[in-house]
């Protein structure tokens, strides 16, 4: 029998949720207990969910998460579980003497056991407005959380700890550490899962223990969790890891810090388009079903933006819950009517036909509008349609727009931008051409009808407000245009860096004009799940006036 048999939980915790959250922690540790484990590492912040923003400097919030984890405590060892070893993160009032004008809130690590809160470590004070921009105030006195369990000493730190040189990772090794336990909130990016295992390799070989990866999972907001949990052994080798996307319990037998094991063979991670639309998915699947929304609507234009939100939505909600609009007008082509029929037809969801046509003739009888004006009243009645449906049969309404769009004002403010959730907010339409390429492929390989119309994924791009209108009469293509904003909005490159890479001096400046221009629109829009390391909203915030060129 080994000497300690550890459970990973990878869970899904509501922020703000302190009773459901505290139920659920409950219920993994009696799955726990019941699989033999000894101790059990739940995520950082599992108790409060995470982030919790200004929940950081409420008193009240703070009190009741400290008297939930003592009642967590006390139930566990009523229950039968007081030997199990509980290892969770919550967040907690600072002390006194951490000068404030209002209550302030620590990220913390406890270990309970015996019904009491017996090892605590406070971290620093919590993110306010953003995931990582924290104050990075260690807690005078405040040293490495490390005990003793069955023979083996472990040691544990909080998400960002592993990310400085010194700290509480510096004592790991002078505390003959056995096994670090890491309690993590790390959103999901594309490509980030080598860089997060890389880092917890190198903290193992240097520090000489093996290493228990702890990871939430869910949507929050515009961030998604996307779990991927992992366990390494001092050599750096990969024992288990957890699903990505999905709550997860993975127990790990250990005998020394190299003596470790798991029944569970260490999974792969998923192909990269696979990990974007789990991610969406599960962004907007815990948006809808924890703010209380039983459906969602968006409308259908035949084009691949809206048909890939419809399939994300299906695969979110399930095909009831999805409601499509198609909202035609007298420039509207006839196959796109047709592909959005088709669309709905094969996700088997509701739609319905709300033409603009008598509307625009309303208008037009009353405030006669032209050229761009009469253009984007046609997208605004659309967003009226929408929001009136939503009003009268409580949809959330989904906005389809995509990053690219979104970087350059490619849209109408007040038209296709109105709703309270963008799919596809933080992708560029490079990239939602080859979602829904994936997405269709992966229908086929199932044995499904692919969901996309490949007319909608092969077609000109158009938004259809004039005759004969397509997306590249006023932009470049996307495949250029994707390449010349992930320099200048992900990469930061300037002018001249971006002219070297081979683009034209005007085109760049055009379009970093629009890309400035368009910054009222963008904090004005719709949260959406945030994949890349520069989220317009989270990661990206331009003054609206300025002046710099």
């Amino acid at each position: 029998m080994s000497k300690v048999r550890l459970a990973m939980a990878q869970t899904n915790s509501t922020v703000g949720d302190l009773e459901g959250n505290s139920q659920l922690i409950f219920e993994r540790c009696q799955r726990a207990f019941d699989s033999g484990a000894t101790i059990v590492v739940f995520p950082e912040m599992a108790l409060s969910g995470y982030p919790i923003e200004d929940l950081a400097f409420s008193g009240d919030f703070l009190e009741k998460s400290r008297s939930t984890l003592e009642s967590l405590a006390l139930r566990l060892e009523k229950s039968g579980l007081g030997e199990l070893a509980v290892v969770l993160g919550h967040p907690e009032l600072a002390p006194k003497d951490i000068k404030s004008h209002w209550a302030i809130g620590q990220n913390c690590a406890s270990v309970l056991l015996h019904g009491k809160i017996i090892e605590k470590y406070s971290k620093h004070h919590l993110p306010n407005y953003s995931v990582f921009d924290e104050y990075r105030i260690f807690i005078p006195g405040d040293e490495l959380l490390t005990f003793n369990h069955q023979g083996l000493f472990f040691s544990v730190v909080i998400c960002e700890d592993i990310w400085q040189r010194g700290g509480p990772v510096a004592q790991i090794k002078n505390n003959h550490t056995d096994v670090t336990l890491v309690l993590n909130g790390s959103p999901f990016e594309m490509s980030k899962t080598d860089t997060r295992l890389e880092l917890v390799q190198e903290i193992a070989s240097e520090h000489d223990c093996a290493v228990a990866y702890v990871n939430l999972v869910g949507g929050q907001d515009d961030l998604v969790f996307d779990g991927n949990s992992f366990f390494v052994r001092a050599d750096g080798e990969v024992v288990a890891r957890a699903n990505q996307f999905e709550e997860d319990l993975v127990l790990i037998a250990i005998d020394g810090k190299s003596e470790c094991s798991s029944e569970r063979a260490p999974s792969n991670p998923l192909a990269n388009e696979q990990q974007i639309w789990n991610a969406i998915v599960l962004g907007l699947k815990d948006y809808v079903n924890k703010n209380n929304f039983k459906s969602v609507i968006l409308g259908l234009s035949g084009g691949i933006d809206s048909a890939v939100c419809a399939a994300i939505a299906v695969d979110a909600l399930g095909s009831a819950n999805v409601y499509g609009v198609a909202m035609p007008s007298e420039y509207s082509s006839e196959h796109s009517l047709l592909d959005a029929q088709e669309l709905a037809k094969n996700l088997q969801i509701n739609i319905e036909t709300q033409s603009i046509v008598s509307l625009i003739q309303s208008f037009d009888a009353n405030l006669p509008l032209t050229g761009l004006a009469a253009e984007n009243l046609q997208a605004r009645l659309r967003g009226v349609i929408l929001m009136g449906l939503s009003n009268q049969h409580g949809h959330l309404v989904l906005t389809t727009g995509n990053k690219t769009e979104l970087a350059v004002g490619y849209s109408t403010i007040y038209g296709d931008s109105v709703g309270g959730f963008a799919p596809l907010k933080d992708v560029e339409k490079s990239l939602v051409w080859k979602l829904a390429r994936w997405r269709n492929e992966n229908a086929k390989s199932s044995g499904q009808t692919p969901p996309i119309p490949e007319n909608s994924i092969t077609k000109p791009p158009s938004a259809e407000l004039r005759p004969d209108q397509k997306d590249q009469d006023t932009l470049p293509e996307y495949a250029q245009l994707d390449r010349l904003l992930r320099l200048l909005v992900e990469e930061r490159k300037g002018t001249a860096e971006i002219v070297a890479a081979g683009f034209p001096l005007e085109l760049v400046e055009r379009m970093s004009s629009l890309v400035k221009a368009s910054e009222w629109k963008r904090r004005q829009g719709a949260i959406g799940p945030k994949i890349t390391a520069m989220a317009f909203g989270r990661d990206r915030r331009m003054p609206i006036t300025n002046r710099f060129k």
